[in-house]
């Protein structure tokens, strides 16, 4: 892979690109292979704007597959996190105990927030991934390649031929026998633990002018997490609301 990438950067623009070399090109703008796999856990913390709502909101993740999104809105809190078999909730209104949420929910969440990305051992994932040619996006060109999960879900990613950082992707999965269809412009790319995140994530249904806006404060990386944060909590455990 590396041998190829050297030989498509010396061959200038003419040469034709393979998804791999993209994706290769991508990696190493953004700090390389090795520094990624050296990130066990991830915490982000920002806010979410969406219209006139403002919500603060935690994520947190942890290798193989462990995640938790904690959000806040007019001082009710709404928890999602899959144990890495079981996806469950806090929902913002009702009883205040978790309860098991859909299989489709599972899905979503380790789709969301796979440290890696789907393209990143695509292959062992069970992916299957085509450079689909180049696009415009806000302007500017950017590779366009096509994702199948292999759970069925496909996707769009754009990376921006320039700099070959990834700057929208979109989204079609079927959650709960109706198919949805959504889009993300990912920006203001800055330093974690030696590799480049998005800083800011605007995302909503593809096509709608309504979207939410992510603004990232803070990622810290390779917090110490206990396993038993991303368990759902036993009845007993959770009081109910006033």
């Amino acid at each position: 892979m590396l041998a190829g990438l050297i030989l498509a950067l010396l061959a200038g623009p003419a040469a034709a690109q393979t998804v791999d070399e993209v994706i290769a090109r991508s990696l190493a703008a953004r700090g390389g292979l090795e520094r990624l796999k050296a990130i066990r856990s991830i915490r982000m913390t920002g806010r979410v704007s969406a219209g006139d709502r403002q919500m603060k909101t935690v994520v947190e993740a942890k290798r193989p597959a462990l995640i938790r999104v904690e959000t806040i809105a007019d001082g009710v809190k709404m928890v999602q996190a899959f144990d890495g078999k079981t996806a469950w909730g806090i929902p913002p209104m009702g009883t205040g105990r978790p309860e098991v949420l859909p299989a489709d929910a599972a899905r979503g969440l380790s789709d969301e927030f796979d440290i890696d990305g789907p393209l990143v051992d695509y292959r062992v994932k069970g992916h299957t991934v085509e450079l689909v040619g180049k696009a415009k996006v806000g302007g500017r060109e950017a590779w366009e390649i096509r994702v199948t999960r292999k759970s069925g879900g496909v996707e769009r990613h754009f990376l921006d031929v320039s700099s070959s950082l990834p700057v929208r992707v979109e989204t079609k999965r079927t959650v709960r026998g109706a198919e949805i269809e959504g889009e993300s412009e990912i920006g203001d790319y800055r330093d974690a633990g030696g590799f480049l995140w998005p800083f800011s994530i605007r995302s909503g249904a593809r096509g709608r002018p309504e979207k939410q806006t992510l603004v990232v404060e803070k990622i810290e990386i390779n917090p110490e997490l206990d396993d038993a944060r991303f368990r759902m909590p036993a009845p007993r455990d959770a009081a109910p609301r006033d």
